[in-house]
């Protein structure tokens, strides 16, 4: 049974080709920028949905939902390299990572998101809180195998470790689960809220073993002076800050997935779910 669902990308521009053979693994070709976006609708919308729903909505919840939609209108960019040819994943899966505590022991773990580009937003927030709860009280089984199995090598072998775990689940596409490590842990890209950490920028680096070729950390919501109409006024602003593997994202990938998050997340109302008349359900815990 294979890892992931892939099927190969055949028509490689000339560009993409040189880019694939320029750089060996994901450390050199890393490519960082930051989307600033006004969340004063975000912001309101967050409150209503709150209100309307009973849902803990976050701005994690938001930049989810416009990530896997954005994935969905730029499949190109919903991929990983396997044996210096890109593969397309046909299902976009989302993880954010989740500080772990154990006795004083602070760790980092990931929760995944499966399919979102096609769920909605209480799906994704109630499906993110129960992925964070089971990993928090490590009930996630393979994730639990998983970093036991890893806490096993020595620390000499480490670096062959990573490289032949990423080389037998991503490059061979074994599906690893019998040995303990979790089906596709990552996803297609990750998101880390450096915002809860009061940063308004940061840059999260490739982790090469992962083979994810985005990484999304946006920052704190702050209050600022804007410019509207001609007159300085104050607004809500965030920052959005992404790593990139340049290997087979390039600007052209990057506007789609950029234009796709400041057009959803500057305007709510139209872009995601509808709010209904009154509160339906109890209020969950925050995620981000």
């Amino acid at each position: 049974m294979a890892h992931l669902e892939l099927i190969p990308k055949r028509d490689l521009s000339s560009f993409r080709k040189l880019a694939i053979g320029s750089w060996k693994t994901a450390y050199d070709p890393t490519v960082y920028g930051t989307l600033t976006v006004r969340m004063d609708k975000a912001m309101a919308y967050i409150e209503a949905f709150r209100q309307r729903t009973g849902v803990r909505l976050t701005v994690t919840h938001l930049v989810a939902k416009a990530m896997g939609e954005a994935l969905r209108r730029c499949p190109d960019a919903n991929a990983i390299l396997r044996f210096n040819r890109i593969y397309l994943r046909q299902r976009v899966t989302l993880s954010t990572l989740v500080v772990q505590t154990d006795g004083g022991k602070v760790d980092l773990t990931s929760a995944r998101i499966e399919d979102a580009d096609k769920k909605n937003l209480k799906e994704i927030a109630n499906d993110l809180e129960e992925a964070v709860r089971r990993v928090r009280e490590r009930r996630d089984v393979a994730l639990e195998k998983g970093k036991g199995t890893i806490q096993k090598i020595p620390y000499l072998f480490l670096n062959t470790f990573t490289w032949l775990l990423s080389f037998f689940m991503y490059t061979l596409n074994l599906d690893m689960s019998r040995f303990g490590m979790p089906k596709d842990a990552f996803g297609s890209a990750i998101i880390t809220n450096v915002g809860s950490l009061g940063l308004d920028t940061a840059y999260v680096p490739l982790a090469p073993y992962t083979r994810v070729p985005i990484f999304v950390a946006p920052g704190a919501v702050k209050e600022v002076p804007v410019v509207e109409d001609g007159k300085v006024v104050p607004g809500k602003v965030m920052n959005i800050n992404a790593t990139f593997d340049h290997r087979f994202i390039d600007g052209f990938h990057a506007g789609v997935l950029a234009n796709t998050l400041r057009e959803m997340l500057e305007n709510p109302f139209e872009s995601f779910d509808a709010l209904p008349e009154t509160a339906d359900a109890a209020p969950v815990a925050a995620v981000g």
